[in-house]
């Protein structure tokens, strides 16, 4: 059975599958209905108040907020669809904790490096504020609190939207590239997309989006996606922050330029370039082949006595 079939080993009914996600990303609806309905003067203000908050304070409030989310999705998952959370996490017969590694390791030292060369170059916007105490205080909540908010998302998006929307569509490429896009518009509420333009950061959050479902979609399980989403989120708070950021912390470094990426360029290098070269390092060290199959085939039943004995 491939990923998308494992959704098959519970119960399908559509009540189950519109309540759960009710539920479990209602949070994510109203924070972009917020968006969608707040006056630039207004979404301001909301970003000025969360600043004038001690930087700790407001991460412990944002990142906490997930831990009852994913703990409700795995609650639904498990009694009311009634199948295990292994079949939401993976195709294999257990999760593969050297694939969450890899891609947590690789996501690190890339950005280690770029980030050093870049400081290397040009560190004129960049200021140097490391305060040993604050930053075990942040490591702390970072390494608490981050794995619950890059498990939400990706066992909402990559995981349940993509395995029920598969099942109903009956197709891999259609909730390969919703789950994408609803993934960006998750993020329409973030400081930096107010600073550098909506649809430039859009671009970002979408390919985002599609290199983590690829690599659900090719290796058939969310492992690379979440060590490589948890490496990307850890380093965004304890590397280098700044005003306009989603983030704001305590972080070793700070951005005091008045706006990040500024450019179309800047935004589409990661996404064109960077995200191929990252899944072709993991086509070649897991071997992935049929990628039509994977990406465009279809979604059938497996044979009935594959699917009908739960996990």
């Amino acid at each position: 059975m491939n990923y998308i079939q494992q959704a098959y080993k519970g119960k399908l009914e559509a009540w189950m599958v519109i309540i759960t996600t009710c539920v479990v990303s209602g949070i994510f609806v109203l924070n972009f209905i917020f968006y969608l309905f707040s006056s630039p003067e207004d979404l301001e203000a909301s970003y000025d108040l969360m600043k004038s908050w001690d930087p700790n304070l407001t991460l412990i409030l944002n990142l906490g907020l997930f831990v009852p989310l994913i703990l409700l999705l795995f609650v639904f998952v498990k009694y009311v669809h009634q199948r295990s959370i292994l079949s939401l996490t993976t195709s294999r017969p257990k999760v593969d904790f050297k694939r969450i590694f890899f891609t947590f390791f690789l996501v690190v030292v890339f950005t280690l490096v770029t980030f050093f060369i870049s400081y290397y170059y040009d560190s004129s916007d960049i200021v140097y504020q490391f305060n040993p105490g604050r930053f075990a205080i942040l490591f702390l909540i970072c390494v608490l609190l981050f794995p619950f908010q890059i498990g939400l998302e990706e066992y909402l998006f990559r995981g349940y939207l993509m395995q029920h929307i598969g099942v109903i569509v009956k197709n891999k490429w259609f909730p390969l590239i919703l789950t994408s896009v609803l993934f960006g518009i998750m993020h329409s509420a973030n400081p930096e997309v107010a600073e550098i333009g909506y649809f430039k950061m859009m671009i970002f959050y979408v390919g985002t989006g599609l290199l983590l479902g690829i690599m659900t979609l090719m290796d058939e399980g969310l492992e690379l996606a979440l060590g490589f989403h948890l490496g990307n989120n850890l380093l965004a708070a304890l590397l280098i922050t700044s005003d306009w950021s989603a983030l704001q912390t305590d972080a070793i470094f700070k951005n005091t330029a008045e706006q990040g990426i500024s450019s179309i360029t800047e935004i589409l290098t990661p996404v064109i370039i960077v995200y191929p070269i990252l899944l072709f390092i993991l086509s070649k060290k897991y071997g992935w082949t049929n990628w039509k199959d994977k990406l465009f085939g279809k979604v059938t039943p497996p044979p009935k006595e594959d699917y009908k004995v739960l996990d």
